[in-house]
């Protein structure tokens, strides 16, 4: 029986997807909820399971196609199986006369006869195809720095440069002069298309600075006391709760402090009206390959230490792998966002609208500071707020960040709420 397979429903702040992938040709069997292809969306990646075991007998979209809610993308044959390809026959043994003579080299193997390693030929680029060829290169043996690890013509140029003499194929004395390898230092180029979610990202950063007033405040936090008190129950924490206590509940914590104080800071604008939230649903930026992708943490007033530490790994397992839902992303009243874990001293984070403020951490560097008249090294971390200044006045920003140190540097008051 065949079986059309669809692009699933979308949600309705999804118009339409990119096919970015095929995992599956004519001909392949598939089981049942093996993942047929994948569907780029503003935001995540979908995959297209089969409904039953079968095999693909038509494709219908190509990849790179933009797709909408219930498109055919392709049809499988449902309980059928793949054809059984016959076993090549040996090759004969050539016969004397035709045998190299000494001194001769062998028929070489180019890309285009199918001898490239596990690397599909017919994937290359007519100028990467070429110059493979024409240098009798085993494509598989080139690292591709290209999208899904293509290769470019840089990537056969660079090895060109660095292969070792004694590597090069030998020449037939009789073959023609070798044309010379391109130069390694030639100043090659490469267009490669936005991904879905790095376009909507760039979308929505040019949003953000052309419709808000953006500013930007600093503040230093001692985390001393952070420290010690993470380092003295680290290890009781994770064996009690099965995940290890990091620094961002305690920011997450803390933020809901200030936020509760400084109400502005957690609303967001409509028109000329200000919506004020009253709940605290907390966005935490999470880097991907794909990019950065802002789960939220719903609710985070009411949630525990332990809570919000498991969500917040369990989200940035699935941004990671590619798994995350969109209800996943949406939402969120006020974002925290982590430059320090790459090593940013300090940054100015751009709001992630239509919340109005964001809170930007840095990398904890230890440094002198004068403490009750005397100089001790601490653990220092540079905050910053960037908020929309539409709305929340400098004073209610500063207010907030420094109600964010106060809580940091006194964490004990947050487990008391004091």
């Amino acid at each position: 029986m065949s079986t059309e397979i669809r692009v699933p429903q979308l949600p309705e702040s999804v118009a339409d997807a990119t096919l970015v992938a095929w995992h599956k040709q004519p001909g392949d069997a598939i089981r049942r909820d093996e993942n047929l292809a994948d569907l780029e969306t503003d935001k995540v990646v979908l995959e297209v399971p089969a409904p039953a075991n079968g095999v693909v007998r038509e494709i219908r979209v190509q990849s790179g196609a933009v797709v909408t809610s219930g498109q055919v993308l392709a049809v499988i044959e449902e309980g059928a199986a793949a054809a059984t390809k016959p076993a090549a026959a040996p090759a004969p043994t050539a016969p004397a006369a035709t045998r190299a003579a000494p001194g001769k080299a062998p028929p070489s193997k180019t890309a285009s006869a199918g001898a490239d390693g596990g690397r599909d030929a017919a994937k290359l680029s007519p100028s990467v195809r070429r110059l493979v060829e024409e240098n009798r290169l085993d494509p598989a043996s080139i690292a591709g720095s290209g999208r899904e690890g293509r290769l470019t013509k840089s990537d056969v140029v660079d090895y060109l440069g660095k292969r070792p003499a004694e590597n090069a194929a030998p020449a037939a004395p009789a073959a023609p002069a070798a044309r010379p390898a391109t130069p390694a230092g030639t100043r090659a180029e490469q267009r490669v298309p936005m991904t879905r979610l790095r376009a909507r990202i760039a979308q929505r950063l040019i949003e953000a600075q052309s419709t808000q007033a953006l500013l930007t405040t600093f503040n230093e936090v001692d985390l001393t006391a952070t420290q010690e008190l993470r380092g003295r129950y680290k290890e009781r924490f994770e064996k009690e709760h099965g995940v290890k206590l990091g620094f961002m509940s305690f920011f997450v914590k803390a933020a809901i402090e200030a936020l509760k104080r400084f109400p502005v800071l957690n609303a967001s604008v409509d028109g000329n009206d200000i919506i004020y939230h009253e709940y605290y649903d907390i966005g935490v930026a999470v880097s991907t390959e794909r990019g950065l992708v802002v789960p939220v943490v719903r609710d985070a007033d009411g949630k525990s230490f332990a809570a919000i530490e498991k969500e917040i790994a369990e989200y940035a397992r699935k941004a990671r792998e590619g798994s995350i839902a969109l209800e996943d992303l949406t939402g969120g009243t006020f974002t925290i966002t982590n430059g320090g874990v790459f090593g940013s001293l300090m940054s100015t984070p751009i709001v992630n609208a239509p919340q109005s403020a964001i809170l930007g951490m840095h990398k904890v560097q230890e440094r002198p500071m004068v403490v009750s008249g005397q100089i001790a090294v601490r653990p220092m971390m540079y905050l910053a707020v960037t908020y929309d200044h539409r709305i929340i006045d400098g004073r209610e920003a500063v207010q907030f960040l420094v109600a964010i140190k106060d809580a940091l540097e006194d964490p004990g008051r947050m487990l008391l709420g004091i």
